[in-house]
């Protein structure tokens, strides 16, 4: 029996089978300076509390890191409009889980040289999938419940990937922890600088900042964790993800309080919502291509 487009499942949810329901606004925070600020500070708590986790009590660590995820996806799925607090509490255990798999892949034998390419090549496959599926990669358009586990698949790889560079590197190519953080920073002005100068589309701007968060924040967390003989300041892993938590947990409970960052309409929303009616669901109406 040939399958139709709407019987396609989103990658995660297919994996995960968490239950899903259509969501009735949009899934995701509008993108402003406080998006970019707690989303390095949850990579750089996934890096130290994973290494923390790690280095105490491995099989603890296994339970937190799988059986947080899939709490954090479940209530997140179950949502119907974006709410701060389950939406972060996600991506901070996608960032917990994301380093847990790409540190665990290395103790099989596995270089980051390896690993980085890996999962770039799974990233690209997702975005792939995405845009072939939906048309358009959009945050602004995550208004389906498959949109928003293709979503979430970008977002799980995104962070493996984030992880594996920068202990390429960090650890690898023996760049240290703090000059890999001026690279990783000087890589994301890049497409940030296009953007603003109207040279890259928003789209393609925002996933390769949004990756490139990922081995920032880990940097700086490991640049402050780790011992002075591996380039660090010695703070000790526990400490930094315990400052980053309570950090991320104010900053969070700022913007639940103030509900600054709900998307709202305009006129990108509105073309992304025609991409969204006029997509598979609807093929009597082309669906526009996007970047």
């Amino acid at each position: 029996m040939p399958t139709t487009p709407t019987s396609r499942r989103p990658l995660l949810r297919s994996r995960l089978r968490l239950p899903h329901v259509e969501p009735t606004l949009a899934k995701v925070p509008e993108v402003g300076v406080l998006f970019w600020v707690i989303k390095l500070i949850t990579t750089g708590v996934g890096e130290a509390f994973s290494d923390f986790m790690g280095q105490t009590f491995i099989p603890a660590a296994a339970v937190i890191g799988v059986g947080g995820t899939f709490l954090a996806f479940r209530w997140q799925l179950r949502a119907r409009a974006y709410h701060a607090p389950t939406y972060w509490f996600a991506v901070l255990m996608v960032a917990v889980f994301g380093t847990m798999v790409a540190d665990g892949l290395t103790m099989t034998g596995l270089s980051y040289a390896v690993t980085t390419p890996v999962f770039a090549a799974a990233l690209a496959a997702v975005f792939w999938r995405w845009h072939r599926s939906e048309g358009t990669l959009s945050i602004h358009s995550i208004v389906t419940a498959r949109r928003e586990g293709l979503y979430w698949s970008a977002v799980l790889t995104s962070f493996a990937l984030g992880t594996a560079a920068g202990d390429l590197t960090a650890i690898q190519l023996h760049l240290g922890y703090w000059d890999s953080a001026i690279l990783f920073g000087l890589a994301m002005a890049i497409p940030a600088v296009a953007w603003q100068l109207g040279l890259l589309s928003p789209i393609v701007a925002f996933w390769s900042c949004y990756v490139l968060t990922r081995p920032l924040g880990a940097s700086f967390a490991d640049g402050f964790s780790k011992p002075i003989s591996e380039t660090g300041l010695g703070l000790g892993d526990g400490p930094v993800a315990l400052v980053g938590l309570l950090a991320f947990a104010a900053l969070v409970t700022y913007l639940a309080r103030t509900r600054g960052d709900l998307q709202q309409p305009g006129p990108e929303r509105s073309h992304d919502r025609h991409v969204h009616l006029a997509g598979p669901e609807h093929p009597e109406v082309p669906a526009p291509r996007q970047a």
